[in-house]
């Protein structure tokens, strides 16, 4: 027993016009990939539109039609990842020259020279602007548990900073209160 009638029409048609249809494709895109990509959703579409596509050269017509339609979504689709990607280096060069002045070198070696977990606890904080109960859920703990290991890192963190001689009141009161804490 063969295989089933669509299969086999498809097997026919996909030797009979993959050249022209490669062809038709390479010469329409500029990298080698593409040209799989396209070529590849082209035959996707013919198999599984098999029963739709008509016979004889008709079927290299409607292959062509297909693939055209195919590149033109792929074009589309790589000018808005090209618009997006121009869009985000323009964001984030602006960011980058609008944020505040950077952290002293020593906040920086302070910061860097505490724990993995206690970094990303302040960064939650921070950076992310999380508060207790979300960063609960990142991390997978308790919102207790996250509320006393949030308290000790801040604790660390004064204590390095205020160790460096660096003054603490251009931090807040609270870190000031925290490094007396500390000591």
């Amino acid at each position: 027993m063969g295989p089933p009638e669509p299969r086999r029409r498809f097997e026919a048609l996909y030797l009979t016009h993959y050249p022209a249809v490669a062809a038709y494709v390479t010469r329409r895109t500029t990298s080698p990939d593409d040209a799989a990509d396209v070529i590849s959703e082209t035959f996707t579409t013919a198999w599984r539109r098999i029963d739709d596509i008509p016979s004889g050269d008709e079927a290299r017509w409607w292959l062509y039609g297909t693939a055209r339609r195919i590149l033109a979504n792929h074009h589309r689709a790589e000018s808005r990842r090209e618009a997006l990607g121009l869009r985000l280096r323009a964001e984030l060069a602006i960011w980058a020259e609008s944020r505040p002045d950077q952290a002293p070198d020593v906040a920086r070696e302070a910061f860097t020279q505490l724990s993995e977990p206690d970094r990303e606890l302040l960064s939650l904080v921070g950076w992310e602007g999380l508060g207790i109960a979300e960063i609960a859920k990142v991390v997978g703990a308790s919102r207790g548990a996250v509320r006393l290991r949030l308290h000790r890192a801040r604790k660390r963190l004064a204590a390095a900073l205020a160790q460096a001689d660096l003054d603490l009141t251009r931090y807040g009161p609270r870190a000031v209160a925290l490094a007396k804490e500390s000591q």
